[in-house]
């Protein structure tokens, strides 16, 4: 804690993040468990990284996407479970109040370009399906490159306005924070003021960046799905909807427990419901997105034979 010059009022300097338990031996076995699940996640969104690189024929706008969606994921895990593995085994679960800022912020940024770039996803479907003989010249590289480089952008400036705002509430104890890392609503909740204002903030952000991108999300999809009925071959429809049921998946992993937990009032905050729903779009869609993509995905295991059998990449 620290004192405002000139004031009698104490201000929080860092927050204690209180995790999933404090018993060592339950802490031990976690740590083994989301050691797991984070190598896994790195491992498999950086094997896709490297087979996208490699191999020529996957030098697409589909999987060029991809291969910008695995770089998130890393990113994305990578803010908030390092620290979480080095709390559950060391007695200190402090951060800072300026590294509970920047967690914040890079948590946020990454996650709104996340949700932002299923958007682009869902088009790059669109395209293929409804437009297939303009595929190439509608998706230009240029065009791939601007989309990506947009929806990030989109993503670090919207959480810099939620973060912004979140942090300049006063903080002037307590300062547990009982989640594993520092998200907006876990550490709003211990603000000392009404935060009515920051809730109709991240009401707007949300509306624009979740509610709208899923909307068009699912104006794509009715578009596609009436593209697909017009296929007379049924060989052909599999095909067509195979392409897309990847997208759908994650899609619904990801924006389900996102909409939960950002999209209603503190007054129905419960921290140890929202920690738990909170490894969905976190931890769970950074390892399950390589595994839902390269199992449905006939190009990506050619590929991975094709480098691990015989050593070529064309």
């Amino acid at each position: 804690m620290w004192m405002l010059p000139g004031q009698n009022e104490s201000w929080v300097s860092e927050f204690i993040l209180l995790g999933f338990s404090r018993d060592p031996t339950t802490n031990r076995t976690l740590f083994v468990a989301f050691l797991l699940l984070y190598l896994s996640s790195v491992l498999g969104n950086g094997l896709i990284i490297i087979l996208i690189l490699l191999v020529t024929h996957l030098h697409t706008p589909m999987y060029f996407f991809l291969c910008v969606l695995s770089l998130i994921d890393v990113a994305y895990i990578t803010t908030t479970v390092p620290q979480m593995l080095v709390h559950l085994l060391t007695r200190s679960q402090t951060i800072t109040f300026a590294g509970c800022w920047l967690q914040m912020y890079m948590f946020g940024a990454l996650g709104l370009t996340e949700g932002t770039f299923f958007v682009v996803m869902a088009y790059d479907r669109y395209v293929a399906i409804c437009h297939p003989l303009r595929y190439t010249v509608i998706l230009s590289w240029g065009l791939c490159t601007w989309l990506a480089a947009g929806t990030l952008a989109c993503g670090f400036f919207f959480s810099l306005i939620h973060t912004f705002f979140t942090m300049r509430l006063p903080y002037c104890g307590p300062n547990v924070v009982n989640h594993y890392f520092c998200e907006g609503p876990s550490v709003r909740s211990l603000a000392c003021m009404d935060t009515h204002l920051i809730e109709m903030v991240d009401l707007v952000i949300g509306v624009f960046l979740d509610v709208s991108p899923l909307s068009v999300i699912v104006a794509s999809y009715v578009h596609i799905a009436l593209a697909i009925l017009k296929i007379k071959s049924i060989r052909g429809r599999c095909k067509a909807f195979s392409t897309c049921a990847s997208h759908l998946t994650m899609v619904t992993f990801f924006y389900g427990p996102a909409t939960y937990i950002y999209l209603r009032p503190n007054s129905s905050y419960s921290s140890e419901r929202d920690k738990l729903i909170s490894l969905f779009y976190n931890v769970f869609t950074a390892l399950f997105n390589p595994v839902v993509y390269s199992l449905r995905n006939k190009d990506i295991k050619e590929a991975f034979l094709r480098v691990m059998g015989h050593g070529r990449v064309a």
